[in-house]
């Protein structure tokens, strides 16, 4: 029994020094490697008088166990979000999750996965540190073979760095923990750093001093839409499974929104996240600045800078709303991005079913804008901001195309959702994952063109694009971090103003399209549709009539 228990304290020990911090790279030959860590480890626990090398031991143990975990949270991060965490900059996101877990799966199981969570992670330390004392205790009493082991162990370490020898395609020799530390470290220093070179890059802004009377001329009269799509990236167009389906949606509603009088423009921009973030792709398109952290992101929305929806407000011309399905909660920042309301979900009016993380379809969310804003008699033009939510992860059930007069309070797609594919049917296979992501991009571009062809007229401007790439479980891993954007407009002299972006005609972009980085966004339009050379400046539009719209 007592020899059971050590050996079973030495496997742990073992176990998590071993354990690596990416998920593919969790097989059996992963375990087959002599770590430096428990060598290092060993040597001062010999060395140390009694006191001392208990408090080592405990010490060693509870570093051991905070390592694992901190492998284990890599493990998760690098799987959505293609990157380690950040122990200075992502605790944040540890809420995030949580709230995504409520969404798709109730309070309840919320609940039981962070107690779970810390559970296990106090069971981890208090396990890796009483094996490490038990091992201790080991090594005191048979002290004489516990050095002959040890030294052997380093000997066989250095003996298989000199000799480069591999199992599995990683070397024999590991260092995992070790070199996870300094990465750590570097890492740390990097973010503490961040934050006062991001306010020196903040604090020039372009767009500061303009008076309103120069913003936006080009725009005047206009319903201007910045529409974000959710995980609406590269691969949806590009990747050999899913690019003949959304390309034969975007093709089609090229045709008909040409044949009702639009044209349009598409390119790429580079966004600042993958797999997740969305809010952070969303401040970078708007304020021109990288926001690939939660750390910028608060310093952002606590400054005063010009953001592109909030230059809309500062013109004077348009009433700047936005559109929120996702929002569940006080959001101040919509005051930041200059929104004068925010419809969150519920202000929404949706009666219906939810549908994984979204509550509420895409259809209805723009129906819902159509009812609340853009289809009211005698007013002025209109800045909205609208988040399409219908194709977050998990994309299982996703919604369908519904009448859109029989939407309604939303009543109606209970009946859809009866229909829909549960989220854990979906993601048991990796090519049900695909289909359910590319399923879900093709219902919410249909529910946005859709849209636009029943209620755009001459005076309406669709912007929209993708916020970053979904998961690498949709990517293959691809690091890849393109979104598609596009400007859809009636008015020939809008995308005139563009031509000289060298983008692709039509709602597909080429290829070898211009990619930006999201941030260059916000300067090049308000170039674009400020004033110009030769161009007389629209005038202002206060309040006009509209045709009936339903």
């Amino acid at each position: 029994m007592t020899v059971g228990v050590s050996v079973l304290a030495a496997a742990l020990l073992l176990g998590a020094l071993l354990l690596p911090d990416q998920l593919d790279r969790l097989t059996p030959g992963a375990f087959l490697r002599l770590p430096v860590e428990g060598v290092l480890l060993a040597a001062p626990l010999l060395a140390l008088p009694p006191r001392a090398k208990r408090a080592a031991a405990v010490a060693g143990g509870f570093l051991t166990g905070l390592l694992a975990l901190l492998k284990g949270v890599d493990m998760g991060f690098r799987t959505v979000l293609l990157r380690p965490f950040d122990p200075v900059l992502d605790w944040g996101l540890l809420g995030n999750a949580a709230d995504y877990l409520r969404a798709t799966s109730g309070r309840t199981s919320e609940l039981l996965a962070i107690t779970g969570a810390l559970v296990l992670a106090l069971a981890v330390l208090t396990l890796t540190t009483l094996a490490a004392l038990r091992l201790t205790a080991v090594m005191t009493r048979h002290r004489p073979r516990a050095v002959r082991v040890t030294l052997a162990l380093a000997a066989a370490w250095l003996l298989c760095v000199t000799l480069g020898l591999r199992t599995g395609g990683v070397p024999v020799a590991a260092a995992i923990d070790a070199d996870l530390v300094g990465e750590r470290v570097q890492q740390s220093r990097t973010s503490l750093a961040d934050a006062g070179a991001f306010r020196r890059q903040s604090a020039h802004d372009a767009f500061a001093h303009t008076p309103p009377g120069r913003l936006l001329t080009g725009l005047r009269g206009k319903d201007v839409l910045f529409t974000f799509v959710e995980s609406y990236g590269r691969t949806a167009i590009e990747d050999p499974a899913m690019g003949p389906r959304i390309g034969a949606v975007l093709k089609e509603n090229t045709a008909a929104l040409r044949a009702s009088g639009f044209a349009a423009r598409s390119g790429w921009l580079r966004s600042p996240v993958t797999g997740g973030g969305s809010w952070l792709a969303h401040a970078t398109f708007l304020s021109g600045l990288w926001i690939s952290n939660e750390q910028r992101f608060r310093t952002l929305t606590s400054s005063d800078r010009t953001t592109l929806t909030g230059a809309f407000r500062a013109a004077g011309a348009w009433r700047t709303v936005g559109i929120a399905p996702g929002v569940d909660r006080a959001w101040p920042e919509g005051r930041f991005f200059g929104l004068d309301h925010v419809y969150d979900r519920a202000r929404l009016g949706y009666r219906g079913p939810g549908f994984g993380w979204s509550q509420v379809p895409d259809q209805f969310a723009l129906e819902a804008f159509r009812r609340l804003e853009s289809g009211r008699r005698g007013r002025g033009p209109l800045m909205a901001e609208i988040i399409l939510t219908s194709s977050h992860h998990p994309w299982a059930p996703v919604p369908r195309m519904t009448d859109w007069r029989s939407l309604g309070d939303g009543s109606v797609f209970h009946r859809v959702r009866k229909d829909g594919t549960d989220a854990e049917e979906v993601w048991r296979h990796p090519e049900s994952v695909r289909a359910g992501y590319r399923d879900a991009i093709a219902y919410s571009l249909r529910s946005l063109f859709g849209f636009l062809r029943r209620y755009g007229d001459e005076d309406t401007v669709l912007v929209f694009l993708g916020d970053h790439q979904p998961v690498p479980a949709v990517t293959a891993g691809s690091p890849g971090k393109d979104v598609p954007v596009t400007i859809v407009a009636h008015d020939p002299e809008v995308l005139a103003r563009i031509s000289g972006w060298g983008w692709t005609e039509g709602l597909k972009p080429a290829a070898d399209a211009p990619v930006w980085r999201m941030d260059a966004f916000r300067d090049r339009f308000l170039r674009a549709y400020g004033p110009q050379p030769g161009r007389p400046p629209r005038p202002p539009v206060t309040g006009r009539g509209r045709r009936a719209s339903g």
